[in-house]
């Protein structure tokens, strides 16, 4: 982990079925709408975090002793056992870590502008050349596009560089032990440990993000039970050190829920003036009724086909607009984010060589690549601010108060955000 904390270009997230879980809690409060969290369930992040340490680490361990119970009874042998649960001590920092995820907080030209700029779709079409015989294998066995299993691989890992480096299973058991949704994270934890017991990776190379998503493409350990392919044949399902198992289970995973081969995820339209019709990922229809409300092709040209498909205004009807079907749905499951799902359609339109957005985002100050985050953070630090150093593209907490500080010196809105408009102060 980087010296610049707190933020991560690829993000630590747990995987679409929490999500909708966490969604389905009481009513949205303010705070916490996005997330889908109640301020009940925030309240209760502070019970364990306020406790003294030493009742915590006794409460911990009382339900760790639940746990290897729980474990043993669903046939997880003693050696297993001690070599994953026996030990484990609560680790503190994960819980905030559940209420800052920043596919749910951050603006969306933030959001996508490091996510697919030039440095990820150069990374990515050399990938998808250096792998070309396995993304074969994997396109032709479950008809997945091979250019959208490489903008999963970049968008969760940036093709392997950025895994996460949290324990799984001292992350999955201080989750199932303290905080909100602590069913769901045992059974996670149960199928981590599983993972070791069957021989798949060993407990020293067990390491992902704070919510337990683990290898390349950031699977959950029951998705990797359930979905996870041995594509290599070396008769280890292995989401770590192989290359071809982590892209054959994520196409794996796409086909299982719903990809159909040959229909696009979806393209970018322009509205009609003033459109105020339907709208939503969900709300599906006949191209031929976009098409009879006004909609076109952002290219200019009409609306055709057969296939269904929903409008989504990700940014109101003032920003860009997609018509979208059941393949970026297939998407929006791997992780239930539409921003998310859209960065990865973005991405795999540009590796296939397609253009970018046509229409802006209705912003004047819009997001940065990494490679103009690192030019902000080069600038801040000649200008005596400290970031450890480093100018790495991580917009973290010294990037932030640094940032702050300096639009508050040059009469900018003290917000500590990296856009567009901090950039060309800094520069000048």
């Amino acid at each position: 982990m980087k010296s610049d904390t707190s933020s991560r270009p690829v993000f630590d997230q747990p995987r679409a079925q929490m999500r909708i879980e966490l969604r389905k809690s009481k009513s949205h409060s303010a705070l916490l709408s996005v997330l889908g969290l109640t301020l009940g369930i925030a309240i209760g992040f502070a019970v364990p975090l306020c406790q003294s340490g030493a009742a915590r680490a006794d409460e911990f361990q009382n339900c760790l002793a639940d746990l290897r119970a729980q474990a043993r009874a669903h046939g997880i042998s003693e050696a297993t056992l001690a070599k994953t649960v026996d030990g484990l001590r609560y680790d503190p920092e994960i819980l905030p870590l559940l209420t800052n995820q920043p596919e749910f907080k951050t603006p969306i030209w933030d959001y996508l502008a490091s996510l697919v700029d030039q440095e990820r779709v150069d990374d990515g079409r050399g990938m998808l050349q250096h792998n070309s015989r396995t993304f074969a294998v994997a396109e032709q066995r479950f008809g997945v596009e091979r250019a959208v299993i490489a903008a999963v691989w970049g968008v969760e890992s940036d093709f392997g560089r950025s895994f996460g480096t949290r324990p799984v299973i001292k992350s999955l058991a201080t989750l199932s032990c303290a905080g909100p949704r602590q069913k769901y994270f045992r059974s996670e934890l149960l199928a981590a440990v599983k993972i070791v017991d069957r021989g798949d990776i060993e407990p020293n190379q067990f390491n992902g993000s704070w919510a337990g998503a683990f290898g390349h493409t950031q699977f959950m350990p029951s998705t990797f039970l359930t979905t996870a392919v041995d594509l290599d044949g070396d008769g280890r399902r292995d989401l770590i050190n192989s290359i071809p198992d982590a892209i054959g289970s994520t196409a794996a995973y796409l086909h299982k829920h719903g990809w159909t081969p040959g229909l696009d995820w979806g393209f970018e339209v322009s509205l009609p003036a003033h459109y105020a019709g339907p709208s939503g990922r969900t709300r599906k229809e006949p191209m031929s009724a976009w098409a009879a409300r006004g909609l076109r092709r952002i290219d200019g040209a009409p609306i055709a086909g057969s296939a269904h498909a929903g409008l989504l205004l990700p940014a109101g009807p003032n920003g860009p607009a997609f018509l979208v079907t059941r393949n970026f749905d297939a998407i929006y499951s791997y992780n239930a984010a539409e921003s998310y799902a859209l960065a990865i359609a973005l991405l795999s339109n540009r590796l296939r060589g397609r253009p970018g957005l046509v229409a802006a985002w209705p912003t004047d100050d819009p997001g940065l690549s990494r490679a103009e985050r690192r030019e902000l953070q080069t600038l801040l630090i000649r200008r005596g601010y400290d970031l450890d150093g480093k100018a790495d593209g991580v917009i973290g907490t010294k990037s932030r108060q640094a940032i702050s500080d300096f639009q508050q010196r040059q009469g900018l809105p003290a917000n500590g955000r990296a856009g567009a408009k901090v950039l060309s102060a800094l520069r000048q």
